[in-house]
């Protein structure tokens, strides 16, 4: 990676280069701005169907962008090329509920799951043995330029850090074997701020709309902002108040309770960035 590059104007293709050679591993937060950010979840061909309602059921944390097809790789809507192995900086890896890695590519765990399938005689059974169906899920990464050119504060991009993001007490609604509470993601804005940023989110529900909640973060069971359950902490100025949209980091916590054999989510905040422009 050339460290003289902007990376608010890096070419998505090129970031994604970087990634799949291991050349960048960071939050993608304030790269390739103007182009759509996805999150991404691999689960087996046999749950598919079951996380794919989940989605539809709860379109404001989870609106789908595209799912690839049982064993493909490719997402040839969002991103002709490239391959969701190796293109995103980061992956967790869960298995029976418990996330074991944090790996940079996914190669062996997609090869293994094929081979399975396979060996199975290609029958995709709830035990596992199943190929892997990817989904590529809308993330609010994708207006923060459009906040960014309105004059309105992304305190995680001036602070160089990961947005910071929380698990609350409003639940999901529960599709087959998933279920689970909402994650929200935070930015802290003036009133008057949050009021412009409803407006200007308002218009992408493709990454999660308008904000959900807007203040107190008890009312929503979020104790201390200073304890994110993903990402990282950022300052809240005086006279600003915490401002909470809906997150892709959802699903995660309905895999951590759907307890299966083996699933893939990327790592929060390290986003695929796809070739679509944010508009």
């Amino acid at each position: 990676m050339n460290p003289d590059l902007d990376l608010r104007r890096a070419d998505p293709s090129r970031i994604r280069e970087w990634c799949r050679h291991g050349r960048f591993d960071r939050p993608t937060a304030g790269v390739a701005l103007g182009f759509a950010q996805a999150n991404l979840v691999v689960v087996r061909e046999s749950v598919a169907a079951d996380f794919e309602q989940f989605c539809r059921r709860n379109p404001r944390p989870c609106p789908l962008l595209e799912i690839t097809a049982p064993g493909q790789f490719e997402p040839k809507k969002s991103a002709p090329g490239s391959d969701l192995r190796t293109d995103l900086p980061r992956y967790r890896v869960y298995r029976n509920g418990v996330c074991v890695d944090r790996p940079n590519s996914i190669i062996d765990l997609w090869d293994e799951a094929a081979r399975q399938w396979r060996d199975n005689g290609g029958i995709a059974v709830r035990e596992g043995r199943g190929r892997f169906v990817a989904f590529l899920i809308g993330c609010s990464f994708t207006f923060e330029s459009a906040l960014l050119r309105a004059g309105l504060p992304v305190r995680h991009i001036e602070q160089s850090c990961n947005v910071p993001m929380y698990r609350t007490n409003i639940e999901t609604t529960p599709a087959g074997v998933f279920q689970g509470p909402l994650v929200v993601s935070m930015r802290p804005m003036s009133p008057e701020q949050a009021d412009r940023a409803a407006e200007i989110t308002g218009t992408t529900p493709e990454a999660h709309g308008p904000p959900i909640h807007v203040g107190e973060p008890r009312a929503i069971g979020i104790a201390d902002l200073s304890r994110p359950d993903y990402g990282d902490p950022v300052t809240l100025r005086p006279g600003e108040v915490p401002v909470f949209w809906a997150c892709g980091v959802t699903p995660t916590e309905a895999i951590l309770r759907a307890k299966l054999d083996l699933a893939i989510t990327h790592e929060p905040g390290h986003m695929f960035i796809t070739d679509k422009r944010e508009d």
